[in-house]
């Protein structure tokens, strides 16, 4: 499983025209599923997020996490972050899990990150999405569960 964090001041994912999720300060987690990922991923990456110390502290270090600043995470699936394309000209996506098991994982990651405690909005599991990100920093991220 595959997160690509971006450090964000606001965010808001729309789909047909509507916004249907948005956030203040927080983090942008772009989720991948590949074909092996459990639960345990899931688990392990909504941990690992949640207790990310990304955001700076009175003396302007990356010290503190979504739980120190009352940070939200807009959460956006994304299949592409396992896309490959050291062959030709159009990506392959292979790597990616099937819908039926990406959506799964999605949900239940979604779900972890509010269990910890974590203010959660999200876009639609399989839609053509558009997504305003304002970055801060920026600062971006690429985690991948064990």
């Amino acid at each position: 499983m595959k997160a690509l964090i971006q450090r964000s001041k606001s965010a808001k994912v729309s789909v047909d025209d509507t916004t249907i999720g948005s956030i203040g300060h927080g983090y942008v987690v772009f989720l991948g599923v590949t074909h092996e990922d459990t639960k345990h991923d899931a688990r392990w990456l909504a941990d690992k997020i949640a207790n990310l110390r990304l955001f700076e502290d009175s003396e302007g270090k990356m010290n503190l996490s979504l739980f120190d600043t009352s940070g939200s995470v807009l959460s956006i699936s994304q299949f592409t972050l396992y896309g490959e394309a050291k062959k030709g000209r159009r990506p392959s996506f292979v790597q990616a899990a099937k819908p039926e098991q990406a959506e799964r994982l999605y949900d239940y990651f979604n779900e972890q990150l509010r269990e910890i405690g974590i203010a959660v909005e999200s876009g639609e599991f399989g839609a053509g999405m558009q997504v305003d990100l304002n970055n801060d920093g920026p600062v971006t991220l690429m985690l991948e569960s064990p």
